[in-house]
């Protein structure tokens, strides 16, 4: 009879169970650090082996660069002060590349995942050849990786986040760039070992950036321990990402999230995407500066849309409360279908939630078939200032570290140009 499980891995043997452990526990000092401080003993009851076997995990990581001592720390309770155990603020860390229609943002973060470098240019990419638009990005990321070494901070890996269906590398379709089947990951290496000649080159990956800004949420946004949740971002386009138990939802090739494009009248304008009718067409950041009578192309064009609206201009009032009700809508059939703890806000609507949330809410009050809904329950919640997609993709490259230092331990080093 045919067996649908799955094919078992190979047996562990000694070295990839310390490998594992060596990965519970820098986790777990990673983790410990954000509360307070860790501990060998501390470490030692949270993941569940012995102290002998934790002091030992522990000294590899601090030989190896991943972790650090600081003096003592007292619990309080009998026995001796146990010394402070932190990640390190040097070493192997992650660079984040975000290209959009109307600027890049590149960011690196440290094993703690905190931001240490960012640099955001804004650039029109609408029309500009895909090689053209990379090999900026790539520029602008080689000036971040200078910065970032004179921190002592080696980035052991870039991830790119990427408008419109990415998979295997490139970028299937990307409608508001106008890209087609471009392979943005082999575009963007190529351009940055160019910029850095006789230098290691960084290994790259590539993501949809409203799944990276998703992830940024989850890890670092709070979001009241919220492990399930739509994320919506508003840019020139809208955005859609899933987050399901912790985890980010992709679907069976990657493109799950597409929101945007959830048709909401068939008969509505043409999208950019060949449909009609998109989401997109009426709640995305053209849309709404031109039902607010804003020109696109005038200097902070939303930021403009956010004055006029806390001035009480009725029809920039009422463009994002149009728009606020044209994303609950939508937002009510995802809601029905997936049911998250939380719909999450990102992208332009963050400034824009005191005008965009209410009609909003309502709309999601008046169609959730569960009636767990309610307006200003909570659900409805701006992102944190965490949540973007650049931290997201530098958190992703720190993930693969974390998951196995041993396989970076030898990229501590200074890079040194040949």
């Amino acid at each position: 009879m045919k067996s649908n499980l799955a094919p078992l891995g190979p047996k562990a043997d000694k070295d990839t169970v310390r490998r594992h452990n060596l990965s519970l526990v820098l986790r777990a000092v990673r983790d410990e650090g954000e509360a307070g401080e860790a501990t060998r003993a501390g470490v030692a009851g949270r993941v569940g082996l012995t102290r002998a076997a934790v002091s030992s995990l522990v000294e590899q990581l601090i030989d190896s660069g991943f972790l650090t001592e600081s003096g003592k720390t007292f619990s309080g309770q009998a026995g001796r002060p146990g010394t402070a155990l932190k990640v390190a603020r040097t070493g192997p860390a992650g660079l984040g590349v975000e290209i959009n229609i109307d600027y890049v943002s590149v960011c690196v973060v440290d094993l703690a995942g905190t931001g240490r470098v960012r640099q955001t240019e804004h650039l029109d990419n609408r029309g500009a050849p895909p090689g053209e638009v990379l090999a900026r990005a790539a520029g602008i990321a080689a000036r971040t990786l200078e910065s970032a070494a004179e921190q002592e901070l080696r980035p052991v890996g870039a991830a790119l986040a990427l408008p419109g269906l990415v998979s295997g590398g490139s970028v299937r379709q990307a409608p508001n760039l106008g890209w087609n089947q471009v392979p943005a990951e082999e575009l963007f290496a190529g351009a940055l070992a160019g910029l850095r000649p006789g230098r290691s080159v960084l290994p790259v990956s590539s993501e949809n950036e409203a799944n990276l800004a998703a992830l940024a949420e989850l890890w670092f946004g709070g979001l009241d321990k919220a492990r399930s949740f739509l994320y919506l971002t508003g840019e020139i386009g809208v955005g859609g990402a899933l987050v399901l138990d912790g985890e980010l939802l992709r679907g069976a090739h990657g493109f799950a999230g597409e929101i945007g494009h959830v048709v909401v009248d068939p008969a509505g304008p043409q999208c950019r995407c060949g449909s009609r009718g998109c989401l997109e067409q009426y709640a995305g950041q053209a849309a709404l500066l031109r039902a607010a009578g804003i020109d696109e192309g005038a200097t902070g064009p939303v930021a403009e849309l956010e004055r006029r609206a806390r001035a009480g201009d009725a029809r920039a009032v009422g463009a994002v409360a149009e728009a606020g009700r044209m994303l609950g809508r939508v937002l009510s059939g995802a809601v029905n279908l997936i049911d998250p703890e939380a719909v999450v806000l990102g992208g332009i609507y963050r400034g824009l939630m005191p005008w965009l949330a209410p009609p909003a809410d309502e709309e999601l009050t008046d169609r959730v078939v569960s009636g767990l809904w309610s307006a200003g329950s909570g659900r409805l919640r701006a992102s944190s200032v965490a949540g973007d997609a650049a931290r997201g993709a530098a958190a992703l490259v720190m993930q693969d570290v974390l998951a196995d230092p041993v396989a970076y331990a030898g990229r501590n080093e200074p890079e040194v140009a040949r």
